[in-house]
């Protein structure tokens, strides 16, 4: 379960980093502690998307 979770929050985090971070720059901010704060909001987010995908992938399995 927890290597299942590695290798999902591996694919999660820097994509929803990545969509936040879009989000911010289209609202046009362009400054350094929004890109940050950005992409931590995307890696807090994944942990419980990835804990959720994977507990459902196992329970399926």
């Amino acid at each position: 379960m927890f290597r299942l979770f590695g290798i999902i929050y591996a694919l999660a985090g820097p994509t929803l980093a990545g969509i936040i971070i879009t989000a911010a720059l289209t609202m046009n901010k362009f400054d350094t502690t929004s890109m940050i704060y950005s992409a931590a909001a995307g890696f807090l987010v994944a942990i419980p998307v990835a804990w959720i995908v994977a507990k459902q992938i196992n329970e399926n399995a």
